[in-house]
């Protein structure tokens, strides 16, 4: 057996910079620079290692052999030292890596694959309003299926959309546990759905006004307020609140308005900007707008910024309608479809949506700006009221035309 004690604290005043061994494994380095670093120098799994103890100016050497003789019964029983101090180390801190802590932790990694940010609240939300105000405080090793299930079963059947979310940031986070090395349970979310069971929720999509009653509509917005004007873009345009809302004049070029990537609704971080043929009568709404634009915003508030999301809808609620903005989206794609006579990725470029596989949409590097021009248009000739004879706006494909 190696011998013990070769070193004493006089001794180690007066040794010039290299390694010592006080036996037992337990080795000094004194550097260069006069610093001075307690190891001890161990083989397991046929892998020689060294395991820091501290400076020898903060660890006396007395400290040192008990931390010594400490690690050589860990390594007699057959561990390695290190990985041993590491998992002692995540079990100390557990109390530390709450499930809250981890979640804000997950949510910094991920805010530049979300739209602004993440500044908006809604990656984060689902889990900040049903989930952390119970759980934040429960170390996330400690986070189970039936933990899960408890805290999301009441908006499970009722809020079906929200409580999805919730189970997916929660195993994003869960996740993002599972990377800093943390003992969590991975099948936890897949579990917590087993008990939870099939939702009950039927899904209500927001009412839309039928294509055949939009003119109407539209012919009564004929006041000239900025929320008026604000709904008339939008249904010429089919876009959806915010990008109307936060239009600038300066994003317009003649017969285009390119929105830019922050205005459009975000695609995991894939968002990018979105050309907008504007027909004739799009460019005379805008024109009407235009001198009450403000910091270069066509449709500013009354005290600062832009009007707000709810704006336009509540108009339409004030007129006693049960349709909502965004249902003009719902109203243009299924005139496309029932009238129009559009090839399904015209009108859904239209809409801004991805169609197609990943390969086809590889192949496929175009936005159909010219087609959509003709579309856009004959949605505004439709829109205002002048119905013309309601042929198809493109030819049906067949051997002659591809």
């Amino acid at each position: 057996m190696q011998a013990l004690h070769k070193l004493t604290a006089i001794k180690i005043k007066s040794l010039s910079p290299g390694k010592y061994c006080d036996g037992g494994n337990l080795w000094l380095n004194k550097r260069d620079d006069g610093g001075s670093q307690w190891f001890l120098r161990f083989t397991i799994h046929g892998r020689r290692r060294e395991m820091g103890l501290g400076s020898a100016r903060l660890v006396s050497l007395k400290e040192a052999r008990e931390l010594a003789k400490r690690w050589r019964s860990v390594l007699l029983a057959g561990k390695d030292p290190i990985k041993e101090r590491e998992r002692l180390k995540r079990e100390a801190a557990r109390g530390q890596n709450s499930l809250r802590t981890v979640a804000e932790e997950a949510f910094e990694a991920r805010k530049a694959e979300l739209k602004d940010d993440g500044k908006s609240g809604r990656w984060y939300s689902p889990l900040d309003l049903h989930v952390l105000p119970k759980l934040g405080k429960v170390p996330i090793e400690e986070i189970d299926q039936q933990d899960i299930k408890n805290v999301l079963q009441p908006i499970w059947h009722t809020k079906a959309d929200t409580a999805r979310k919730a189970m997916n940031r929660l195993n994003i986070v869960i996740n993002h546990g599972a990377a800093m090395g943390l003992d969590v349970d991975l099948q936890a979310i897949e579990k917590a759905k087993a008990l939870l069971g099939k939702s009950r929720h039927t899904a209500n999509h927001i009412p839309a006004l039928p294509w055949v009653e939009v003119p109407a509509f539209y012919a009564s917005l004929d006041d000239g307020t900025l929320t008026q004007l604000a709904l008339r873009l939008l249904i010429l345009t089919a876009l959806r609140s915010g990008s109307i809302r936060f239009c600038r004049l300066d994003q317009i070029d003649g017969k285009l308005w390119t929105v830019p990537a922050e205005n459009m609704k975000s695609q995991k971080g894939k968002e990018s900007e979105f050309r907008v043929p504007l027909s004739k009568e799009a460019l005379a709404v805008i024109a009407q707008a235009a001198p009450h634009a403000r910091d270069g915003f066509l449709f500013p508030s009354v005290r600062k910024g832009v009007i707000s999301d709810a704006t336009m809808s509540n108009y339409m609620k004030r007129q006693g309608m049960e349709a909502r903005p965004h249902g003009f989206r719902s109203s243009f794609r299924t005139w496309c479809a029932e009238v129009a006579d559009v090839p399904q990725e015209v009108a859904e470029t239209a809409l801004a949506h991805v169609s197609g596989g990943a390969v086809e949409r590889a192949y496929r590097r175009t936005d159909f700006l010219e087609k959509r021009r003709v579309l856009m248009e004959r949605w505004s000739q439709h829109v205002i009221g002048d119905m013309g004879n309601q042929i198809s706006i493109f030819p049906k494909r067949g051997r002659n035309n591809e």
